[in-house]
């Protein structure tokens, strides 16, 4: 039981952050395309996906559920769930003309740009993490041996 309520808990904390995280680049892009005001219904289109991109993520990324997976494989995981939840997000919101095959065209070009993107900068971030936590390891057997 403790640790559903824990999954549950860092599960909500994870789409508040990215609820939050959303609409503040939302603000902004608003703000620079010249928009005055931001309506419910995109604040209610972010608060599903803050909540559906978080499950997906702890679905995918996690070994609660999967226990082996290749990385690549969750990446692909993640991409396959989540497209399909953006695009009805998308569809019902009506975030551009839906009727117009061109949008949709460009709307999957976009996510997949900004998935390459972020896998990237994950990858990098991590990389980095991984060389500083080698150091502070080598650092930590070094004072061990003397």
């Amino acid at each position: 039981m403790k640790s559903i309520h824990q999954g549950i808990t860092e599960w909500f904390f994870s789409v508040c952050c990215m609820f939050t995280g959303s609409t503040l680049l939302f603000m902004l892009i608003a703000f620079l395309s010249g928009q005055k005001t931001i309506s419910i219904e995109t604040l209610f289109s972010i608060l599903i996906l803050s909540a559906a991109g978080t499950f997906i993520q702890f679905l995918a990324f996690t070994n609660y559920i999967i226990k082996k997976m290749r990385y690549t494989r969750r990446l692909l995981l993640f991409m396959l769930l989540f497209l399909p939840v953006l695009s009805l997000c998308a569809f019902c919101f009506r975030w551009f003309p839906v009727a117009k095959v061109g949008s949709w065209i460009l709307f999957v070009i976009i996510f997949l740009a900004v998935f390459i993107i972020m896998t990237i900068g994950f990858e990098i971030y991590y990389h980095a993490a991984g060389r500083k936590y080698d150091g502070l390891l080598g650092q930590y057997k070094a004072k061990l041996r003397d």
